[in-house]
């Protein structure tokens, strides 16, 4: 069976786009990674409270950690963009030559 859509390129299965459950662990991990990068940032703040400025930066870091880390995994990676397959009709030349008329 011929595809008429298809230009006769391979698909490669490389282009195919990852399952649900292959997203859903990529979230899991990208959420669990910023969310564990916040203790690291807190803790570093308590060592080096004697410096305030430099608790203080690591302190502002560690706020918008959860912000982002529910963003991004709450965030779908973009579709394909796909080509409708649409109807293209035919165009018809009227016939060309010298008709008979009857004129009645």
């Amino acid at each position: 069976m011929v595809d008429h859509e298809r230009d006769g390129t391979p698909v490669l299965i490389t282009d195919a786009a990852l399952s649900y459950e292959e997203q859903v662990a990529a979230r899991k991990r990208k959420y669990a990674i910023m969310m564990g990068a916040r203790i690291p940032c807190l803790i570093l703040a308590m060592v080096f409270y004697q410096t305030w400025w430099l608790a203080l930066a690591f302190i502002v870091l560690s706020v918008p950690l959860p912000w982002m880390a529910v963003l991004i995994a709450n965030d779908r990676p973009p579709r394909k963009a796909e080509q409708a397959s649409r109807y293209v009709k035919e165009h018809r030349a009227l016939e060309t030559g010298t008709r008979q008329v009857i004129e009645g």
